[in-house]
């Protein structure tokens, strides 16, 4: 009886096993696989053409103490980071909370807000957006009309990143629906018991909305950051692949890029990924740690993300 028990349990388990096979196979052979292939790279010198010349962590230190564009591209990086990300969350819960209201054809403005954020890393609509901000482009043309000559926005490094934090917000649909979800499970009750109390709907957003939305807040925050910390395209496009004007676009895997597909210093620019890695999981390690401070998952207990 026992035997047949196990048998059973062990055709139970072969099957489950079965089914994650593809998603095993994809994990050691396309993440696992290469990641520890880019770690050993980081500590080799490596052109691509001869053989990986072990180096050890001279690497490391070569960025750290000697590579001012390491810094620049750091620097960049965070200031982008710093400004799209609190303004995108910002921009897709005030949108949310406007369709929450219970306006008709929901499902479609859902879905042209959320278009942007399907195309908006694009190579395309970064060329758009580049002709859009460009000195001659549609955005200056507008501002003629009323007189004002604008700048070339793209080509003047005191604007061009205001420009792909601007994109940046624009995408915001993702963020928007996920908000717009985490507000529908909202009890109406409480609602309307704090307009009993004579509660205004500032202290209702401040004391109901954003508690019970932290959950989702939380989400969407730790994402956002992940995702702005690997901004790429936008640079490359906007900044002629080279991150100008006068390195105002050479965001930090923009610089991984060049060092590893122009320069040929694959192992340099593994080194610089690990690096990155590092500080996003520290980000995100930082975010799980305070989240007990200020999420709140409505069962009186906070901070168990």
């Amino acid at each position: 009886m026992q035997h047949s028990r196990k048998t059973s349990l062990w055709r139970q388990d072969r099957t489950a096993y079965l089914f994650l096979l593809p998603w095993l196979i994809g994990f050691f052979c396309l993440t696992l696989g290469p990641m520890l292939g880019s770690l050993y790279l980081s500590m080799t010198k490596f052109n691509l053409l001869t053989s990986p010349r072990w180096l050890g962590m001279d690497n490391y230190a070569e960025i750290f103490k000697g590579d001012d564009s390491f810094y620049h591209s750091l620097a960049l990086t965070f200031k982008y980071v710093f400004f799209s990300v609190p303004l995108r969350l910002l921009f897709a819960l005030l949108v949310a909370l406007a369709l929450n209201k219970g306006i008709r054809a929901l499902g479609l403005y859902r879905t042209v807000y959320y278009i942007p954020s399907l195309l908006g890393g694009s190579v395309a609509i970064a060329i758009v957006w580049r002709k859009l901000f460009d000195g001659d482009g549609l955005l200056n043309h507008f501002l003629s009309w009323f007189g004002i000559q604008g700048p070339a926005w793209i080509a003047n490094p005191n604007y061009v990143l205001h420009t792909i934090v601007t994109l940046s917000v624009w995408q915001f649909g993702s963020a928007m629906v996920i908000f717009l979800a985490g507000l529908k499970q909202v009890p109406a009750d409480l609602y309307e018991a704090a307009q009993v109390d004579g509660a205004g709907k500032a202290r209702q957003f401040f004391r109901i909305t954003l508690p019970l939305l932290s959950p989702v807040l939380f989400f969407n925050l730790v994402m956002s950051i992940i995702n702005s910390f690997q901004v790429f395209t936008p640079g490359f496009v906007i900044g002629d692949g080279r991150g100008g004007p006068l390195d105002a676009t050479l965001f930090y895997t923009l610089y991984l890029y060049l060092k590893g597909f122009s320069f040929f210093d694959m192992g340099y620019a593994s080194a610089l990924a690990w690096i990155m890695l590092i500080i996003i999981a520290l980000f995100t390690a930082v975010i799980f740690v305070t989240s007990k401070y200020w999420v709140f998952y409505g069962d009186g207990k906070e901070g168990r993300g």
